[in-house]
């Protein structure tokens, strides 16, 4: 039986601050390297494989970081199995697919990264302060992402092509700020220091403004579920309804100032009233995304346990364009199995959501992060029906920040949200009287 002094040390356990912070470090380089990706829009440095580099240090983190924290790979939950399981498939299914092997390969090793970043960042993940500093590097990169993309594309039609990689591309810009947008809002409103309180706020405004620029129509979808959950969580439920006010006027502000190429792509989609360039533009794209699903689904039902090959369904469809709807991308490139354990993955973060919010406490940071995170996936789960990022790692990362916050929740680290100095009272207290539980009951003292 554990004695008191034993049992005290283990109920005020804390985090050391040296606990494998080298391996917590080049986590933070690698969500740093991939959420701001400075090789696509600093000159010369698109030279440097900053990204390899990263995941090389990644991987040495992880070897690093065995046995030296309080989790262990045992201890990995049910989704990672999931995920891994996944890329397993991707990688064994390559070498079938019927378009292109190598370049099928290719692209299974590369989204393979994201599992060392999902590993990692549930072992090392282990208090809230880790967790806020991961997502304060994810939000004040894609924040800075946004203001260049704005600043340098203020005369490029949807900002197409101001910068290079992921963030070039306006639906994938557009979705990448969706997500982060709830986890700069939770930044605001936990943050006691106006002048990050400020900063953040207008993070927030940028971001949105730039998304508008976009005139993505499937991150505007996204934006609008995204909003609408987070006003409930946040505004309803926390009682803020200067919140929700601020929102419906910044709102209503952007669409006036930067909604008119967003509103002409969707009047496109009726096919009358085609008068611009642009309007053609739009009308076309969305007849050749209709046409690009049914390709897809004609290549589940060639393919439906190998899929064609991760990444490849564009030189399949023959336009070399990919589908708008992640869960056929997912279906048609890597099977049907494997988009059966994408679902499992991201309904395990669901369902450990829905754990930690059976007893919302609005002043809790821990129901604050839930609901930041539960935004995000909400806005995710529906956007990914118009848009194809099978392949971006935010939502995985998402997951993970919910795996790595139940898993500090359940062992006892946070509802109380006890501090160092409570703590280090605690660890005295069983210097003192834990004795009394290891020869003899204590005595009652007169």
């Amino acid at each position: 039986m554990a004695t008191t002094s034993q049992a005290i040390r283990e109920r005020f356990k804390v985090i050391k601050p040296n606990e494998a912070t080298g391996a917590f470090f080049w986590l933070s380089t690698f969500f740093f390297v991939y959420s701001t990706r400075p090789e696509d829009w600093i000159p010369g440095l698109s030279y440097i494989p900053l990204a390899k580099i990263s995941v090389v240090f990644a991987l040495i983190a992880l070897f690093m970081a065995m046995g030296r924290t309080r989790r262990k790979i045992k201890d990995l939950p049910r989704e990672s199995k999931f995920l891994l399981s996944m890329i397993v498939l991707m990688l064994l299914f390559a070498p079938l697919s019927p378009v292109w092997k190598t370049g099928a390969l290719l692209r299974a090793l590369d989204f393979a990264k994201v599992y060392i970043g999902w590993v990692l960042t549930y072992l090392l993940v282990t208090n809230l302060e880790r967790l806020r500093r991961l997502i304060l590097i994810q939000s004040a990169s894609v924040a800075l992402v946004a203001l260049i993309s704005m600043l340098k594309g203020s005369s490029q039609l949807r900002l197409h092509g101001v910068l290079n990689g992921i963030y070039g591309n306006p639906n994938d810009l557009a979705f990448a700020i969706v997500l982060t947008v709830p986890l700069i809002l939770l930044l605001l409103l936990t943050s006691k220091n106006i002048v990050l309180k400020s900063l953040w706020a207008a993070a927030i405004v940028v971001m949105l403004y730039t998304l508008f620029l976009t005139a993505s129509r499937a991150g505007f979808i996204d934006l609008i579920i995204s909003a609408a959950v987070a006003l409930w969580f946040f505004g309803v439920k926390g009682r803020r309804p200067a919140l929700i006010v601020g929102s419906a006027l910044i709102g209503v502000l952007l669409l006036v100032v930067a909604g008119r190429h967003l509103e002409e792509r969707w009047l496109a989609i009726t096919g009358s009233e085609i008068d611009s360039s642009e309007k053609i533009t739009a009308y076309s794209t969305y007849v050749e995304r209709k046409f690009l699903m049914v390709k897809a689904v004609e290549g589940i039902l060639h393919y439906p346990l190998t899929g064609v090959g991760t990444g490849v369904f564009p030189a399949y469809s023959g336009h070399w364009k990919t589908v708008h709807m992640t869960y056929l991308q997912i279906a048609v490139e890597a099977g049907l199995p494997a988009l059966v354990l994408y679902l499992l993955f991201f309904g395990a973060g669901f369902r450990k959501l829905r754990k930690l919010l059976r007893k919302p406490d609005p002043k809790s940071e821990i129901t604050m992060f839930a609901w930041a995170f539960y935004c995000s996936l909400v806005g995710f789960a529906v956007g990914a029906c118009f848009a194809p990022e099978a392949y971006q790692f935010f939502p995985y990362f998402t997951v993970a920040y919910i795996s790595a916050l139940a898993a500090t929740v359940e062992e006892g680290q946070p509802e109380m949200e006890i501090s160092t100095d409570a703590a280090a009272s605690g660890l005295k207290f069983g210097r003192k009287y834990g004795k009394y539980g290891q020869t003899r009951p204590a005595q009652l003292v007169r």
